[in-house]
């Protein structure tokens, strides 16, 4: 994956050359979201793509940092607004109970994503996983839960019960959640298709 340089991005988005946050990368490919369990102990790891980083640190404020020798990609990892805003927007609870998290640093944005380690009350087999990061910017945006299973997280849906099996400790969603990703799927392609046939005729 290629190198995160957000410096001159950054720049932009200071002049308000970027965009508005909800124009940035909501109708692209989906952030993806991967999880493990070890016993009471449940990681999550988040990626999104550059622009989505862009328009997350925009949104809570971190480019306003007024340093000029840090990049972009520094001022989103120093930033407690973005630490706190992931922290906010992805969570786990077990039996109605919320798991804490801890967030690990945000080095090399793009290659490692944000990793947040929930420690639970109880041995893991089925928690509540919500994934609604970037979605108060744009409902558009969405979040693909990759693993055994995928789901997909909406500003519809972005709350879903996950159940764990095996030692590998990786998702399997509820057969509703995996239901929703194959009829959004399905939409997405026949929404593909008319716009392709639209273009042909308005160039035939």
């Amino acid at each position: 994956m290629r190198r995160f340089v957000l410096g001159a991005l950054a720049a932009l988005a200071v002049v308000g050359l970027a965009g508005t946050p909800a124009a940035a990368h909501p109708f692209g490919p989906p952030s993806t979201a991967r999880v493990t369990v070890h016993g009471t102990s449940l990681t999550l790891v988040w990626h999104a793509a550059e622009d989505d980083w862009v328009a997350l640190g925009r949104s809570v404020g971190a480019f306003d940092d007024p340093a000029t020798d840090v990049t972009g990609e520094q001022k989103l990892r120093r930033s407690p607004a973005v630490r706190d805003y992931l922290l906010d927007r992805m969570t786990v609870r077990q039996a109605g109970q919320t798991c804490p998290g801890r967030l690990g640093e945000l080095t090399n944005l793009l290659a490692s994503g944000a990793s947040i380690v929930y420690d639970c009350p109880a041995r893991i087999d089925e928690v509540k996983i919500r994934l609604a990061t970037l979605m108060d910017l744009n409902e558009a945006y969405r979040t693909v839960l990759v693993g055994d299973s995928e789901a997909l997280f909406t500003a519809t849906s972005p709350e879903q019960q996950v159940r764990f099996t095996g030692s590998s400790g990786l998702s399997t969603v509820l057969p509703l959640a995996v239901g929703t990703v194959a009829v959004l799927l399905v939409g997405g392609v026949v929404l593909v298709l008319r716009r392709r046939r639209r273009r042909r005729r308005r160039s035939a």
